[in-house]
């Protein structure tokens, strides 16, 4: 009945065979096992010690995939009773080894309520478990399991050793016997005192006294669904006044979890007091000794993290010794380090609609046109394709050096796995073939005798399989000889003197040497960022197939026209024999503009050659390794201003950090120059830009495409100009914000320019002068806890910089039916790009968008595209779109003049009938760029995006954890083609902003080694850290008339808003050092992560802790 949701079959219900039987499954190396009780448990375990009992696969999973680690029998123990329950004993609470975490979630909140007294243990495990991973792992996780795990950064081990919580287990060997988890359970990293052919039965919590106080403490790179850098549990117990039992626990502090012995035992007999608390500080100090080069990094945050987790508890604990006591508490309330309760998150959208016609859709906020598709997974991507018989996966070998020669390649036991086809690498091309590169050919498809990054390809494994095909990619062995330098980051680079030849280029625009000689006040400064991974959910992939001397490339690509122009050269076939297509890409942000071809052309080369189709899909850890990502940059600037703040020049160096090729370096390079003003008049400037060749993956584009970087420098410049004068940041902006008519440096008139108006409503809307008080009021009543806020606009140009690319092609086709086909060769990523088009067509059409439909882009239907790249896809193919409609329009003039109150469907029939022409090319040339680079004059940009943001955020002090509490944004859009996917965008570009200025941080090992390859090491922001308040207004009465349908860009623009937080967070970090009596002004790196955060806040925990860390040998990771 396909009226009917499908249900789980109900004669699987009925019958309980499968679930109760003893289930054995063999497969070529494993065996997995499923007893129905203990005995039979215990007896596999006897008989195989080195079998791995498995509950969740959490870990497990994780250490074959990535670790190599092989276990040959895996025994699952989820149906035996003895080892699936939760009990109340005298003393304490008995968990069954196999019951997963959410089950005793659900356990321990029923037990807390009706026994508060006894449940202080409890509490702080159910408190960790709302932080401990996401509720898919916690649903098949278990607490045993993540104690045998033994990992150093455990939430719960902590905790568990604080309490001296106690192991039942059993084995043939030993019988029973009970194992406290205690300062020697953990023996070694990832070992504990277990023997192997020993089971855990259960885990045995025990009830708490009146006398005790716990609680456990997290801190990790981002608040929800993340591993820990620093975990913490402390219990002490009181008799009278003095501390008579006590243990601090810690994770993240070596390679075990560790008791801080000296210190606990440094407590007893202490009373609770300020004199204590600095006893336990300088012994802290002493018992844990952490080096510059301790794996994980952050020695002197981790370490600051030690005294700040214990602090919080120092504090917590005084309040309750005092309400015990029968006295207020000592401690005044700015003082107070509480966590803030989190209030349901609320939003809101401003905009409006101007279109109430029945008809045509053009203005309607609809939803995406494939929303329905992604939601439910019915969606098509690239590797979704059905596989055929006869089809191979390929998987690329990649360079394990960063900076070497290839002296030999040995692949003898690779090609003798069964099942491997073919391996493929420089010798199988021409030299003249294996080159390609979208502006400079400067890369090799496989390198030949040099690498010079760990994301260059030496060769590729094509096998019948994806699992023989990584089987065999890691037997491939290859020599090399290291060469020196190897250079990682922008500081090596400059230090080398390593750029890209013809560097630094240089704008100049009046004259900066008069002005800085004549000026009354100057300032100096710097700003650094960071790389940001664009961690796409769909990783690239490829698929391609030979039909006779053709070929068929299926990719997740921004560009399938440059794919098929670079498969043709690669094979040396022409380009009317290679077709491209693209359905949809699972994400782009500009991380498959270029770098996709790094894959689609083996998976080419392979299928061509070897004359079968051919799959392959990157996994995450070689995604992040070889795609590139967002430049980290280095701006220095020197301003020149009066009294007033209005500035008269600057000089600024930019320094972006390429990688070891161009990509399109030299283009983001370019825009970057043109975006250092950000939103300021600046009369005089000069400004030499750099991009460094380093040894690490090409970087390429990313939303904003340099723009960001320099703009975040802008805004660091502003204020260091109003905090120099003692005026506020507004005050700055608005005698140096452009306004209607004013000339930017690079001599462009600005019209149209709504940036007062956004600026001015924006500050309206938001109620900024009054929260700005009401900040100020908070900080002052608070020490621990730090609020801030800040204003941020941006200005966005819209071009691509060159006429080649200002062009786009559509095709439309209607059939007998009236039903519209409709291609164009800008790609559908998930931004609403086919979406938008349909609502065009509609409009121009006359007809309703259900009647319009968009299947995918292929170089068969529209060659020559551009790249969906630069926000300029809606314009350009909106009006390529307009103008095959109108040209179907005007074959359709007749039959509508002869019967105007016609159908649709009518009008083409009759046309059909008197075979007209049903189909219509549309083309569209942008108006020819103006800007002349020799003069600087001109116009370069079509025209600008503008908008302002305002966001408020909260700080620990402590820990360097922050929280969004409101942003509110205006934008200017023009009159949105669909105010739903536009505000869809704003706020998804504000998102990944933020995640790129606080949490986002790809870091290396100084050898060139991405180290944070996965969602494990590396933080995309999650629904939690959206802004608990969050409101977007689209500006009215802004329309466009460079546009389609008087429409604005919008994909990239909002991206920058998110600096408000970033500054929010700097003017929170600056309250916190006034309090502690440092110098206010600091320089605050992109991301602000809670390292930086807390380490910002300097206080006397950190002036404590930095002399203790030895800066010995390398440190464990670099920023590039």
């Amino acid at each position: 009945d396909p009226t009917q949701e499908p249900i789980f079959p109900p004669e699987l219900k009925l019958e309980n065979e499968y679930s109760t039987s003893y289930l054995v499954f063999r497969g070529e190396n494993v065996i997995w096992l499923r007893p129905r009780n203990l005995k039979e448990l215990v007896l596999v375990k006897s008989r195989i010690p080195d079998s791995k009992v498995v509950v969740g696969n959490t870990e497990i999973g994780v250490e074959m995939k990535f670790k190599k680690k092989f276990y040959p029998v895996l025994i699952s123990p989820t149906i035996i009773g003895e080892v699936n329950y939760c009990s109340i004993e005298n003393d304490g609470i008995l968990v069954g080894a196999a019951v997963t975490l959410t089950e005793l979630q659900i356990f321990l909140k029923s037990f807390i309520v009706e026994h508060p007294s006894k449940s202080k243990i409890f509490k702080a495990v159910n408190a960790m478990l709302h932080w401990f991973a996401g509720s898919q792992v916690r649903n098949v996780a278990s607490l045993t399991g993540n104690i045998v795990t033994a990992s150093p950064i455990s939430d719960l081990n902590p905790i568990l050793m604080a309490c001296s919580a106690v192991l039942n287990v059993y084995s043939t060997t030993n019988g029973s016997r009970q194992i406290t988890i205690d300062e020697n359970f953990f023996k070694g990293y990832r070992k504990t005192i277990l023997e192997d052919d020993e089971v855990v039965i259960s885990i045995k919590l025990p009830f708490s006294t009146n006398d005790q106080y716990f609680k456990s403490y997290k801190q990790a790179r981002r608040r929800d669904d993340d591993i820990s850098i620093v975990t913490a549990a402390f219990n002490v117990q009181f008799e009278g006044n003095k501390v008579i039992k006590s243990k601090l626990c810690y994770g993240g502090m070596g390679p075990t979890t560790l008791l801080a012995s000296k210190s606990s035992k440094m407590l007893l007999g202490k009373h609770w007091n300020h004199e204590t608390l600095s006893t336990v500080f300088h012994s802290l100090c002493e018992e844990f000794n952490l080096e510059f080069s301790v794996p994980g990094g952050m020695a002197e945050y981790r370490k600051s993290l030690c005294l700040s987790l214990f602090f919080k508890f120092y504090l917590n604990v005084k309040d309750k010794l005092d309400i015990s006591n029968g006295e207020s508490s000592t401690r005044p309330p700015k003082l107070s380090c509480g966590d803030e309760t989190r209030g349901e998150p609320s939003s809101s959208q401003y905009f409006e609609i101007r279109n109430s016609g029945e008809v045509d859709a053009l203005g309607k906020p609809l939803p995406h046109a494939s929303a329905m598709k992604h939601a439910t997974g019915e969606a098509i991507y690239c590797d979704d394709l059905p596989r055929i018989d006869g089809e191979l996966f390929l998987t690329l070998v990649l360079s394990s050096e960063s900076h070497a020669k290839i002296k030999s390649i040995d692949t003898t036991a690779a090609l003798s796995i069964p099942g491997v086809v073919a391996f493929f690498c420089a010798k199988d091309l021409e030299v003249d073939r294996n080159i390609w590169g979208s502006i400079i050919k400067d890369e090799e498809i496989f390198c030949s005798t040099y690498v010079t990054s760990r994301s260059c390809i030496v060769g590729a494994i094509v096998a019948t399989s994806e699992i023989v095909a990584k089987k065999a990619r890691d037997l491939v062995s290859i020599t090399y000889e290291r060469l020196q330098p190897v250079i990682v980051t922008l500081e090596d680079a400059i230090e080398h003197n390593s750029y890209f030849e013809n560097y630094p280029q240089t704008l100049s625009q009046g004259n900066v040497d008069e002005v800085f000689s004549k000026t009354k006040f100057t300032v100096e400064g710097k700003q650094r960022s960071g790389a940001q991974e664009h961690f796409y959910l769909e990783t690239i992939s490829a698929y391609a197939i030979r039909k006779e001397d053709e070929l068929e490339i299926i990719c997740s690509s921004q560009s399938p026209s440059e794919i098929a122009s670079f498969v043709s050269h690669t094979l040396g076939i022409p380009q009317h024999k290679v077709i491209a297509k693209v359905k949809r890409i699972g994400g782009g942000f500009g991380g498959k503009e270029t770098r996709s071809s790094s894959l689609a052309l083996p998976v080419a080369i392979a299928a061509y050659i070897l004359k079968k189709p051919v799959r392959s899909v990157l996994d995450r850890d070689e995604d992040i390794q070889m795609s590139g990502y967002r430049h980290p940059f280095l701006t220095k600037y020197k301003v020149a201003f009066d009294e007033n703040g209005k500035i008269s020049g600057a000089v600024f160096d930019v320094f972006a950090n390429g990688g070891f090729s161009m990509d399109l370096s030299c283009a983001l390079i370019e825009r970057s120059t043109f975006h250092v003003d950000n939103c300021y008049s600046i009369p005089n400037i000069k400004i030499n830009a750099y991009v460094c060749k380093t040894n690490l993956p090409s970087n390429t584009a990313f939303r904003g495409f340099g723009a960001p970087q320099v703009m975040l420098a802008a805004e660091s410049m502003i204020r260091q100009i109003a905090s120099t004068l003692g005026k506020s940041y507004e005050e700055i902006v608005e005698v140096n914000i452009y306004k209607e008519g004013s000339v930017t440096y690079y001599n462009q008139l600005l019209t149209y320019c709504t940036l007062s108006r956004c600026w001015n409503q924006c500050i309206d809307s938001s109620r900024y002068i009054a929260r700005k008080k009401a900040v100020n009021d908070f900080n002052r009543s608070n020490r621990w806890k730090k609020k801030g806020i800040a204003l941020v606009p941006t200005k966005y140009g819209i071009s691509f910089q060159t006429d080649v690319l200002m062009q786009a092609g559509a095709l439309l086709l209607v059939y007998n039916d009236g039903a519209v086909l409709l291609s164009i060769g800008g790609i559908e990523m998930g931004q609403g790009l086919f979406t938008k088009m349909i609502q065009i067509a509609s409009k121009a059409l006359e007809i309703e968008q259900s009647r319009i439909h968009i299947s995918e882009a292929a170089t068969d239907k529209i060659p020559n595209s551009t790249a969906t790249a630069a926000s300029m896809s809606s314009d350009l193919y909106g009006m390529a779109v307009l103008n095959a409609c109108n040209t179907l329009n005007q074959r359709l003039k007749p039959y509508k003049t002869k019967d105007p109150n016609g159908k649709w469907e009518d009008w083409v029939s009759e046309a059909y009938v008197d075979r007209v022409c049903l189909f219509a090319t549309g083309f569209y040339s942008a108006p020819k760029i103006e800007y002349n680079r020799n003069t600087n004059s001109g116009r370069l940009f079509e025209y600008f995006t503008y908008g302002v943001a305002c966001s408020e955020v909260i700080i620990d002090c402590l820990t360097g954890d922050h929280e969004v509490l409101r942003t509110d944004i205006v934008m200017d859009v023009g009159e949105s083609i669909n105010p739903a996917i536009d505000i869809g965008q704003i706020e998804g570009a504000f998102m990944q902003g933020y995640g790129f200025l606080t949490m986002e941080e790809v870091v290396f090992s100084a050898n060139g080694e991405t180290l944070s390859r996965g969602p494990g090491t590396y933080k995309i922001p999650t629904l939690s850290d959206i802004p608990k308040e969050f409101n977007v207004s689209l500006l009215k009465g802004a329309p466009n008339p460079r546009a389609v349908y008087s429409s604005k860009a919008i994909g990239e623009p909002p991206l920058f808003l998110a600096a408000s937080v970033f500054f929010a967070i700097k003017e929170a970090i600056m309250a916190a050092r006034s309090d502690s009596g440092v110098p206010v002004e600091f320089e605050l790196d992109a991301p602000a992560t809670c390292e930086r955060i807390r380490m910002s806040c300097e206080d006397d925990i950190t002036l404590q802790v930095k002399p203790t860390v030895k800066r010995i040998g390398v440190p464990w990771n670099v920023i590039a």
